[in-house]
């Protein structure tokens, strides 16, 4: 009788671990393939570029990345050399007029300029025609995700202060007088306020010979500054900018200067925006010192551009009393 012990068959085993293997192999295989596709209708994940840190540095070097003198002309985005942050100051981190710190808090938000719901990309592409004089980012670029990505970050930053920082550091918000603008005693502001940083041209003055780093400070008026569809081209608005952060670091003008200011360098001329008769919809919406018609009331343009508003203001208020 044979007593040895009976030997596993080798052969039988290597073909075993050979089919197991390939199995493994292809479950493997598979998963990651499942695992690399998107599902139907996902978003395709942002640029690696589209950070906040690069939407910052668009915001702070906006002529260099996107300016007119940029050598790739795909990237020519602005058509003046301003930043962003010529008017959001500290690239909008600090608090107060023309903050950025609550952009978050305010979109989205219907529009009456646009008549429409908008976000904050919509918001942005309105700044690149308007104030940059320019045209509009892709939704889907690098620089729109970036911007909007730091944009966002700024409301993620704000809730995190505490309360002292948050504290505005301002003069007594701006009153409008009741008369109208006076130009010429807004030049005389101007030059003894203004003409140090902005030069007697309101030419601003370069940060540097090289056109691609923008200015230090930013022209007033001429080709490289706003359009005439921009913000700042409302005297009120701009007033209340200059009133709020002007001089820069010693802000003291009074009402009267920050509004005879403002209303002289927005005389003054500037780039056209086209299709300005397409703003606001519902043209009641206008904001009563917005300078170009057409309106929905009997006040002149020029009354709309310079003043006395109250006439105008009181007119739209009594529109929505009810009728008695």
């Amino acid at each position: 009788m044979n007593t040895d012990t009976p030997r596993p068959d080798r052969r039988g085993f290597a073909l075993a671990l050979a089919v197991s293997a390939g199995l493994g192999a292809v479950v493997i295989a598979a998963t990651l393939t499942l695992g690399e596709r998107q599902p139907e209708g996902a978003a395709a994940a942002p640029p690696a570029i589209a950070t906040e840190e690069y939407g910052r540095r668009l915001l702070r070097e906006t002529p260099e990345w996107l300016g007119q003198d940029h050598p790739d002309p795909a990237r020519r985005m602005i058509g003046n050399r301003l930043a962003c942050a010529s008017c959001h100051i500290e690239i909008g981190t600090k608090p107060g007029t023309l903050t950025l710190l609550q952009t978050t808090e305010h979109y989205p938000r219907f529009s009456g300029r646009q008549g429409a719901l908008t976000d904050i990309e919509d918001r942005i592409n309105e700044c690149m025609q308007r104030s940059m004089n320019g045209k509009p980012l892709p939704m889907d670029s690098p620089e729109m995700m970036a911007m909007a990505s730091y944009l966002r970050s700024l409301g993620a930053q704000y809730a995190a202060m505490g309360a002292g920082s948050k504290k505005t550091v301002e003069p007594a918000t701006f009153k409008t007088p009741n008369r109208r603008a006076d130009v010429a005693m807004g030049q005389v502001v101007y030059s003894t306020k203004c003409v140090a940083c902005h030069g007697t041209d309101g030419a601003g003055l370069l940060a540097t010979s090289d056109l691609r780093k923008g200015y230090l400070f930013p022209p007033l008026w001429g080709p490289d500054s706003y359009n005439d569809g921009a913000g700042m081209g409302r005297v009120l608005t701009a007033a209340r900018f200059i009133k709020a952060r002007m001089p820069l670091g010693q802000a003291d003008l009074s009402d009267d200067e920050a509004f005879d200011v403002s209303a002289f360098i927005n005389s003054k001329p500037r780039p056209a925006m086209p299709n300005l008769d397409k703003d606001y919809p519902d043209r009641a919406a206008k904001p009563i010192d917005n300078p170009y018609g057409p309106y929905a009331d009997p006040f002149s343009e020029d009354q709309h551009k310079y003043g006395p508003f109250e006439p105008i203001d009181a007119y739209y208020k009594a529109l929505k009393k009810p009728a008695k």
